[in-house]
């Protein structure tokens, strides 16, 4: 049998990678003294020194601090230990009727794409939603997306090029960074305090971190993680900013029903001045608990940006399409629906901030929105601590799963005494996963002192 000309050469670098595994070569010149073709060469090399390597953004790319805790979670469970989960951003609320009889009621006889920027129905829809809060849009300024999350890495892929830089407010959401790594932007950060509420800070913070390289700046608001809301004053400051040195807006607003306190809502498309630049994140996930249906949206004014983010959503064809059907019945949900949950989240909110600040060493400030709290913790390493909780520790066969703090911070090295929880469960849960950890952090802190 005659070998190809590929597999012949295969064949003799294996012979030489077996007979000298650690073979030095120089130039075009095998260890047997034979001139080697550039593929023979290739090839050896990708013996000798593997060829599996994966990419330097794979590598870069950190994990989630919401999820890599997952596989400890799940051994847990298989032990049998009950795991209060405060990790992750999934409410217990139960999803609108309205929206499960959508889904319940379904008749389409195929399952087909939708249009790129999603079913118009649904976009005009929306405009009646954004008018509710003061936001004047038409349907083709709206785009429709996998999730808040797809939106994100749209408006990056389309407004960002390799290189570029995006300011971020320290801590932020972590799929922020994992998002600017997988297209190659570079995050620089502000950053805020737990002592003082993680309140923004000054302009010259800011200024500091700008270079020719800067492109975009982020906020998150309502805040996840820290729960903070900005103030008109702030708003203010990062409209002035945004437009001083002529940089995007990137506001992802996905929590605006859940605030707190008197301090109304500022969309960043209540900024005058700034409209070209503003790229608006939503998603429909937490609003009416249905984040498995996996629809968001990003929003903007600018029609080059639009038209760009168009060619992103072509190339992947459509959301999803039950999806879109669920979050258009969702846009009308009764009015006592969401009163309901805003009560309930306020109480829960109001009720762990209690619990937490009683247990000894631990420090809660309290958020003003969203679901989500940044906790300080009577520990060195938060990241050591959770995985501990899941591996090591139960208490009466409980457990609770928390995010390192870590991972919400640009440097891996900040947050390292924090937390973020979740108060996506329901009070009579809270109460029983705060005496679990109150347990844990007193068995903890006893194993390190011996």
């Amino acid at each position: 049998m005659r070998l190809s000309s590929i597999d012949a050469n295969k064949l003799y670098v294996k012979k030489i990678a077996v007979g000298y595994p650690m073979a030095i070569f120089c130039c075009d010149t095998c260890v047997y003294g034979k001139k080697m073709l550039p593929l023979q060469r290739i090839i050896l090399g990708n013996i000798l020194y593997g060829v599996m390597k994966i990419s330097t953004r794979a590598q870069n790319m950190p994990e989630s601090p919401i999820r890599k805790l997952a596989k400890y979670a799940d051994a847990a469970k298989r032990n049998g230990v009950h795991i209060y989960h405060l990790n992750i951003g999934q409410p217990d609320i139960k999803t609108p009727a309205c929206a499960m009889d959508a889904l319940q009621n379904f008749k389409q006889e195929i399952l087909e794409y939708s249009p790129s920027q999603g079913i118009k129905s649904l976009r005009t829809k929306m405009v009646g939603y954004y008018a509710e809060y003061g936001i004047d849009l038409s349907p083709d300024e709206i785009i429709i997306t996998t999730g808040g999350s797809e939106a994100i890495m749209f408006a990056y892929m389309a407004c960002l090029n390799p290189g570029d830089e995006i300011i971020v407010t320290d801590p932020s959401y972590a799929n922020y960074m994992a998002f600017a790594i997988s297209c190659g932007a570079v995050v620089k950060s502000v950053k805020t305090d737990i002592e003082n509420g993680f309140r923004l800070p000054s302009v010259e913070a800011f200024e500091e971190q700008i270079t020719d390289k800067t492109r975009a700046i982020l906020i998150c608001n309502p805040n996840n993680p820290t729960g903070y809301l900005y103030s008109k004053k702030e708003m203010m400051q990062i409209r002035d900013l945004v437009q001083k040195y002529n940089l995007y807006l990137f506001s992802d607003e996905v929590y605006r029903e859940f605030i707190y306190t008197k301090r109304p809502y500022i969309s960043a498309f209540h900024l005058e001045g700034i409209e070209q630049n503003v790229v608006l994140i939503d998603s429909v996930s937490k609003r009416y608990s249905e984040c498995g249906i996996r629809i968001g949206a990003l929003i903007t004014k600018n029609k080059e940006v639009h038209n760009a983010v168009m060619k992103f959503c072509q190339a992947r064809l459509s959301p999803p399409l039950i999806g879109q059907v669920i979050a258009e019945t969702s846009l009308s949900t009764p009015q006592e629906y969401m009163e309901e949950v805003y009560d309930e989240y306020l109480a829960r909110r109001n009720y762990l901030i209690d619990q937490l600040n009683q247990i000894p060493g631990v420090f809660a400030p309290t958020p003003m929105g969203a679901f989500y709290v940044m906790v300080q913790l009577p520990v060195e390493d938060t990241d050591d601590f959770c995985r501990w909780c899941l591996t090591d520790f139960q208490y009466e066969g409980q457990t609770v799963m928390m995010a390192p703090g870590s991972g919400f911070y640009t440097d891996p090295s900040q947050g390292k005494k924090q937390v973020r929880m979740a108060y996506i469960l329901n009070r009579e849960d809270l109460g029983k996963a705060m005496l679990v950890l109150r347990k844990a952090l007193e068995a903890y802190n006893a194993e390190r002192a011996e």
